[in-house]
């Protein structure tokens, strides 16, 4: 697959990001989650497939939750070497921010685990075509069967990342597991340490105002008044 979107979207004198080649991995399908505190924090997930990362921006992140079905936001395609990619991409250019490698491991075709790599990966074009890719992941922190299934009549780019039940699924929010699968820092540490910053997010909850203090003479006058 063309990775020229990606490229024309990017400047590689400005951005650490990698420029990339298409290439492919020997064992087994890959796949990363890279947190992302770009304009909005956000998850960017992302599967191998014909030697690129087929990719998708999920706002909430995955969940290991059946009941919950994540919107999932394709995006241009992202060269093999993305995946290892940890680093801020500085202001003024395209996905300005921080990003991390939140999780990462491979990831099989959901009911033919026992085909061959080329073969599975063939399966998971034709599901993708066809707008449901059904696949199992083995990661640090998301695990198990998934499927990313288009919305109809959302246009060509709105999916659903929706767990399988099974084993692996739970309640428990993973997205509460704040660190790097690779290096171990939290997104305020890699900021620091690659020349970014944390975005501030602004609190929903309006603060209560203080109550006024009442001086000695105006607390006599009120229990004056209500005792008459």
């Amino acid at each position: 697959m063309s990775l020229t979107l990606y490229k024309k979207k990017r400047s590689f004198k400005e951005t650490p990001e990698p420029s990339g080649k298409t290439k492919s991995s020997r064992r087994g399908l890959k796949f990363v989650v890279q947190k992302h505190d770009a304009t909005s924090l956000h998850y960017d997930f992302r599967l191998e497939l014909e030697g690129v990362l087929k990719s998708w921006a999920i706002p909430k992140g995955p969940s290991l939750n059946p009941e919950d079905k994540r919107l999932a936001m394709m995006v241009e395609d992202h060269p093999y070497d993305y995946r290892t990619f940890e680093g801020t991409i500085p202001e003024g250019n395209y996905g300005a921010g921080t990003v991390m490698v939140w999780d990462e491991g491979i990831y099989e075709a959901l009911g033919y685990e026992r085909e061959s790599i080329k073969d599975q990966e063939k399966i998971l074009l034709q599901e993708l075509k066809k707008g449901d890719l059904k696949f199992v992941l083995h990661g640090e922190k998301v695990k198990g069967a998934y499927a990313l299934v288009k919305i109809k009549g959302r246009g060509e780019n709105a999916w659903l990342l929706i767990k399988k039940k099974d084993d692996e699924a739970s309640k428990t929010d993973i997205t509460k597991k704040d660190r790097s699968v690779l290096t171990n820092r939290n997104l305020r540490q890699i900021a620091e340490e690659t020349g970014g910053k944390i975005k501030e997010k602004k609190s929903l909850v309006k603060k209560r105002p203080k109550p006024e203090l009442l001086s000695h003479d105006r607390v006599r006058e009120v229990k004056k008044k209500s005792s008459t």
